[in-house]
């Protein structure tokens, strides 16, 4: 898989992407990460990229030239799956939208900033638009960073044990159950006898179990669904 990054401030995704399962991922050929910074695509001499907005008010917004620019010379190069906008107003992310799109080739994602990208960038280019929560950052780069990382650990051997993903937390809608290691007794405070069994068809009916009650009482919402 590869994955393009159109960003104003490309540093900010240097370290995410340089260590742990990121760095393991791309070592072994798995995933492609490139930071592309916005800039290189500016208006004028000066790096201009943002402009003030029609109508009034306070703010900048992201230019329609630099981002059609990057995405059409980015595009010429390669096919996108989706092109990707990380916003506030975007849908909300789940476990189930980074399991499909990490089954994609290429993603292209921008990094918005400012008050955001001109909306006709939206309307011309974009063809998903994500939100990792009801609350607004600085930019762009941490969402797509956390973006990348949800997706790109699904990927097939990039994870030491490719099973561990599928008992992640909302990977069925219930949240992952209670997990112990040693000592058996710490402090007086001991594992659940269930674990030290070695019974395994009953130790996975107690792990769901307990995945089961932990969703009812921290996300009953997700029961719903």
């Amino acid at each position: 898989m590869r994955i393009d990054i159109l960003s104003v401030l490309p540093e900010l995704l240097k370290s995410p992407f340089e260590h742990s399962i990121m760095k393991r991922a791309q070592d072994k050929g798995l995933l492609t990460i490139v930071v592309h910074h916005l800039r290189k695509w500016a208006v004028n001499e000066y790096g201009m990229i943002d402009d003030y907005q029609y109508g009034g008010g306070a703010g900048m917004v992201m230019m329609c030239e630099p981002l059609a620019k990057a995405i059409e010379e980015l595009s010429a190069e390669r096919k996108y799956d989706e092109i990707i906008y990380l916003t506030p107003d975007g849908e909300r992310l789940t476990q189930k939208i980074s399991n499909t799109l990490s089954l994609k080739g290429n993603l292209l994602m921008i990094c918005g900033h400012y008050k955001g990208i001109d909306e006709r960038i939206r309307e011309q280019f974009v063809t998903k638009e994500i939100s990792i929560g009801d609350f607004v950052l600085s930019g762009g780069e941490l969402p797509a960073a956390i973006l990348v990382d949800s997706i790109g650990r699904l990927l097939p051997g990039v994870l030491n044990d490719e099973t561990s993903a599928l008992f992640d937390s909302f990977q069925d809608n219930l949240l992952a159950p209670p997990v112990y290691t040693r000592p058996v007794d710490f402090r007086g405070w001991k594992v659940p006898d269930i674990l030290m069994s070695g019974d395994h068809r009953k130790i996975e009916e107690w792990r769901h179990e307990q995945a089961v009650k932990r969703t009812q009482e921290r996300r009953p919402d997700l029961m719903d669904e």
